[in-house]
């Protein structure tokens, strides 16, 4: 049995002072430091707050490595590195890339899943594939290579359906409703993306079975008073859950309020980060093109955004600076909203007793202190 002490423990409706959180693989509950049975190994938090193990359900790469590469060490390594952002669980996200390139993806990505689940991992654990695509509208590819855009494909889907937690479409091309609605009863979560849709567009969409939005407003037509389009549906309709890449650079910071106040419960940060993440200026490659990063801006030559460079934990700091929420709410998106998207808030996503043993320890900055996975500390920023 374990414990940590001296913490604020972070829970999807408060934040728990003076507590001790009990735990071994699972989480056994929150009691007084004076009730932790004799025996018991001790960490002490330091003052910092306690969260539930980070999900990044949208995530293409990390320290030079991408999902699409279809390289199972390079996933090792994006497993490894983003454990020293609080990271616990994630989903590999392909991209727009040929089938033969998917499958290959596909197959490592597979083979992550399995090897994460061993007692002895030292990464975040891979809970599935997010397919950003091909089924995208080449008028808002954003940074997708447009000639691997295909029609919408249920029977290419369908092979991978064990896998693929999430996958992204345009609603308004052609026979991609057809596809959606054949999705539909399998369980897989459907989100509209790179999506140049109407309203009417849209709610089709909706209408066929999807229920989420890939990265709000990125991607996307703008919202419009006359035609408020694929963003206007997503933010208005109670059956859509919304990603939000909250870098300040894709998303004006000064509207991170009102979507939360649209999305409530319903909003999902994520990193969308590229193999440039956790590294320096200069450039890299994304689904064989040219990405040129300096700073926090990650763009083509052209100057199209093409993902982030973000870190997990900045995106909390950033959604927390930069509105009146209180901190609880803030992490849910990145924590129980994310795990009710993808249907598994039943063992990750919170504190609770019986959930798995996932935990972050971030001080006042929002800086790793340690990454818990299944009760196994995977990150020590002493170390």
């Amino acid at each position: 049995m374990k414990a940590i002490v001296n913490g604020k423990i972070v829970t999807p409706s408060d934040i728990i002072h003076g507590q001790a959180l009990l735990y071994d693989k699972t989480i056994r509950g929150v009691m007084a430091p004076e009730s932790i049975p004799h025996g018991t190994e001790i960490l002490d938090a330091d003052g910092g707050y306690v969260l539930p193990g980070l999900i990044d359900i949208h995530i293409h790469g990390y320290l030079g490595q991408d999902a699409s590469d279809g390289s199972y060490e390079g996933l090792r390594q994006m497993a490894q590195g983003i454990a020293a952002n609080g990271v616990t669980s994630f989903l590999p996200t392909t991209m727009t890339v040929s089938y033969d390139e998917l499958r290959q993806a596909f197959a490592q990505i597979r083979r992550l899943m399995d090897d994460s689940l061993a007692s002895d991992w030292m990464g975040a654990r891979a809970l599935g594939v997010n397919a950003e695509g091909p089924f995208i509208n080449p008028v808002r590819k954003g940074a997708q290579p447009g000639e691997h855009i295909r029609p919408g494909d249920a029977d290419f889907l369908r092979e991978y359906a064990d896998i693929i937690r999430i996958f992204t479409i345009a609603p308004e091309m052609p026979g991609n409703l057809e596809c959606i609605r054949q999705m539909a009863s399998l369980g897989t979560l459907i989100s509209m993306g790179h999506t140049d849709a109407t309203y009417v567009q849209a709610m089709a969409g909706i209408e066929a079975g999807v229920r989420h939005m890939t990265h709000l407003f990125n991607g996307q037509g703008p919202l419009s008073h006359r035609d408020p389009g694929a963003v206007g549906v997503a933010l208005a309709d109670e059956r859509v859950s919304c990603e939000l890449i909250a870098d300040t650079i894709h998303i004006h910071p000064g509207i991170f309020g009102l979507i939360a106040k649209a999305k409530g419960d319903q909003l999902i940060l994520i990193t969308d980060c590229t193999r440039a993440g956790g590294l320096g200026d200069g450039e890299y490659k994304l689904g064989g093109q040219s990405i040129f990063v300096e700073g926090a801006k990650c763009r083509l030559a052209d100057g199209t955004l093409a993902g982030s460079v973000m870190r997990f934990n900045e995106a909390i700091r950033n959604m927390w600076h930069n509105t009146d929420l209180p901190l609880h709410q803030v992490v849910r998106m990145a924590t129980l909203n994310p795990a009710r998207a993808i249907g598994l808030d039943n063992v990750k996503g919170s504190l609770e007793a019986g959930k798995d043993a996932d935990i972050a320890i971030i001080d006042e900055e929002m800086r790793v202190q340690t990454t818990i996975l299944s009760g196994r500390v995977i990150y020590n920023s002493e170390k």
